[in-house]
């Protein structure tokens, strides 16, 4: 589903070097990796917000390496949720579609199933800024899964919330993924977060992809010392 193949390029005077990675259709991957490693970089790359210097990028079979961001299938959800605050739950559920000329009435059709699957029907007509932060993330997964990406992409979903509400939104990201069975690469520097979702997951050190696999692997056979380090901390 998702296929990098050799991705190189810069964003400042930081490099993100010969990443060469695949992600399995309907699989929830984890990308590992300390701050500052670009992790952030190059999801940023995936999705067409950082030009790619070299390599390819493949989403369903495509070469989608130099096409813009709305036309690679991807859903993005970004670290600060991103919501619009002059729209309510479900303009910014619908935003997508609604973006696109689709009417109001069959933009909230389209995404009747969503709301129903993540429990936001009661918070429809709310203003983002009278919402918690786990209504936040589902309302921003809701807005990201609504036109229906072949990849869904979660830029450290949970790093802002308490700890009982990351317990729960990370369960309800595994929930949704397994029953809509997008494919899924998730961004965050914690263990205990992989651990609670992935299927498979990598390593980032300094702008490079040192290690993939199953977690266990990764924890029980470090390929370096930087592995080591951040899975053993």
């Amino acid at each position: 589903m998702i296929r990098i193949r050799n991705l190189s390029f810069g964003a400042g005077g930081f490099r993100v070097r010969d990443v060469t990675l695949d992600v399995g259709s309907g699989e929830y991957f984890v990308l590992l990796g300390p701050n500052g490693s670009g992790k952030t970089l190059l999801v940023g790359c995936l999705c067409g917000l950082i030009r790619a210097e070299a390599g390819t990028i493949g989403i369903d079979g495509r070469d989608v390496t130099d096409l813009e961001p709305r036309l690679r299938g991807i859903g993005y959800v970004p670290q600060d949720h991103g919501l619009f605050p002059h729209l309510d739950v479900a303009g910014n559920v619908a935003f997508a579609l609604r973006a696109r000329g689709m009417r109001r009435r069959r933009a909230a059709a389209e995404v009747g199933g969503l709301v129903e699957t993540l429990g936001l029907g009661g918070l429809m007509g709310h203003a983002p800024s009278t919402l918690s932060g786990g209504e936040k993330q589902k309302v921003v997964l809701a807005r990201a899964l609504a036109a229906r990406p072949k990849v869904l992409v979660l830029d450290e979903p949970a790093s802002a919330l308490d700890r009982p509400t990351q317990v729960e939104v990370l369960a309800e990201l595994v929930r949704v993924q397994r029953e809509l069975a997008v494919t899924t690469l998730h961004v965050c520097h914690d263990l205990d977060e992989a651990q609670r979702v992935a299927d498979r997951a990598g390593v980032m050190i300094e702008g490079r992809l040192v290690q993939t696999g199953a977690l266990e692997d990764l924890v029980s056979k470090p390929a370096d010392a930087s592995v080591a380090r951040l899975l053993q901390a």
